[in-house]
């Protein structure tokens, strides 16, 4: 049996970034808002995709994100996690790039 596999990628504009904070480690976080539009063809049918996502950065990544344009369009990659008395999924980015 294979390894289990939590690997998420998703073109996205960064749509709202909160104000760069830090844990009680002292570990830079970032909370941020994506949102993404695109087609994708499904059951032989042309279908407009729309999505919005909550999104955490830890780290180093997390300044460098945090440097970002709203508005701006970067590829991420991470992945999806419930937090802690959360009831929706969360992608934890982990690495972006320009698109």
């Amino acid at each position: 049996m294979s390894e289990p596999v939590n690997r998420f990628v998703l073109t996205a504009c960064i749509a709202e970034l909160e104000a760069l904070r830090y844990t009680p480690a002292g570990v830079p976080a970032l909370n941020l808002k994506l949102e993404h539009a695109s087609s994708v063809t499904e059951a032989g049918q042309e279908r407009q995709i729309k999505a919005v996502a909550k999104a955490v950065v830890i780290g180093t990544v997390a300044e460098r994100l945090a440097k970002q344009a709203t508005g701006s369009v970067w590829k991420f990659s991470g992945f999806m996690a419930t937090p802690r008395n959360g009831k929706h999924i969360v992608f934890h980015i982990q690495e972006f790039l320009q698109d």
